[in-house]
């Protein structure tokens, strides 16, 4: 059934692209999608956490587990450079992390599993999730509503053009780092450039809090563990000859499980007072966990590599545990809540050495993974609700 379904995928694939909407602002897209399964023997929940989210829940004739597949659907604030002739048509916005391909593929899957909901032993709930690139994303809203809490077991793709398609990747235990937001308000006095004497300078203890926060991951996380700080944006622009009084300091922080999120956290605000008091400034920290660290079910991500390895399905050319990835991703919420797995799809396009990757402004697929990321998710599906 997907493989005769192929091209339909593609086409809505193709028909998302050029219509992307970012997080929280996905209205066009979520009615796009409720209006696929009106008619269909299924039960469709729309407006599902904290902005537009769609929960479409296919009852099986027999009793057995509650499975739940996840695919996002908003896009990125970026401006299209690919030469597609279904290129975004929303200046300024774009599908350039494949959320397009995702929602595409899990629309036709849905529509087979419908079909043949007679041979289902259990339920499925298919997660369409608004807004996985902002925080607080939507994943944890969708959890909170408390709509997936008879789940056994829920399950994820992300398309990656590291490999090509048929490439299928999976990694147990800690898999995707954890995200935290920092903002920092440095308040000085300000002066004129040639009576430093007279003003205090926040340009000089901004400085320092760059420098400090590098010995966090140098000095007080263990060495075979993941940390990253971040300084993205440092706001100290100003006149030459002219000590401001105000600066900002923005940054991203990323770890890959708790233990190191609770020291990073701790040592930030350590480092801030101290700032504070060696320099008689007053500091403002803003620090927001955005997204936890993905943590794959060790049992349940083993089962799914031997279901895809076993498999003999010629879409499915390759299955290979990943290494840790540093990127983050709010399936981890999902995760949080019911064991399950995050696994990952190749897409590389053909004829490409070193493809363009997710976020960039030329982002490209090859369309052939749409299909693989439908089988695989379909075959993991039948070992959990086939009759």
């Amino acid at each position: 059934m997907l493989e005769s379904r192929k091209d339909e995928m593609i086409q809505i694939r193709r028909h998302l692209h050029e219509n992307p909407e970012l997080s929280f602002e996905e209205e066009q897209t979520a009615k796009y999608i409720e209006n696929f399964y009106k008619g269909k023997d299924v039960e469709v929940q729309t407006n599902v956490g904290n902005g537009y989210g769609i929960i479409v829940t296919i009852k099986g004739d027999k009793p057995g587990k509650v499975i739940g597949l996840r695919a996002d659907f908003d896009a990125l604030p970026i401006h299209e450079e690919t030469d597609v002739p279904f290129k975004s048509k929303n200046e300024g916005v774009m599908h350039a992390c494949g959320h397009d391909g995702h929602t595409a593929y899990m629309m036709i899957l849905a529509d087979c599993l419908i079909q043949i909901k007679s041979s289902i032993a259990g339920t499925i709930k298919i997660i369409h999730q608004h807004a996985e690139e902002t925080p607080p994303g939507g994943a944890k809203s969708i959890v909170e509503s408390g709509i997936l809490d008879d789940l056994d077991a829920v399950f994820g793709t992300h398309l990656f053009p590291t490999n090509p398609a048929g490439e299928i990747g999976y990694r147990s235990g800690y898999a995707m780092s954890g995200r935290s937001y920092f903002k920092l308000v440095i308040q000085g006095i300000g002066g004129h450039g040639s009576s430093p004497q007279n003003a205090n300078d926040p340009i000089v203890a901004g400085a320092h809090f760059v420098t400090a926060v590098q010995t966090i991951v140098s000095r007080r996380i263990n060495p075979f563990e993941m940390g990253v700080v971040t300084i993205g944006s440092f706001d100290g622009k100003g006149t030459f000859n002219v000590i401001k009084d105000r600066i900002e300091i923005e940054g991203d922080v990323r770890y890959m499980n708790d233990k190191t999120a609770e020291i990073i956290d701790k040592e930030m605000h350590r480092i801030t007072n101290g700032i504070q008091e060696e320099f008689g400034v007053t500091c403002e920290l803003t620090y927001i966990p955005d997204y936890p660290p993905l943590y794959n079910d060790p049992e349940i991500t083993s089962e799914v590599a031997s279901i895809l390895e076993n498999a003999n399905d010629p879409a499915i050319t390759k299955v290979a545990e990943y290494p840790m990835l540093s990127g983050s991703e709010d399936f981890s919420y999902y995760l949080e809540k019911v064991p399950g797995t995050f696994y990952y799809i190749g897409c590389k396009p053909k004829g490409v050495e070193k493809a363009y990757f997710n976020h960039h402004p030329k982002f490209d697929i090859d369309e052939d993974a749409l299909l693989v990321a439908a089988k695989s998710v379909a075959h993991v599906v039948w070992e959990y609700v086939g009759e």
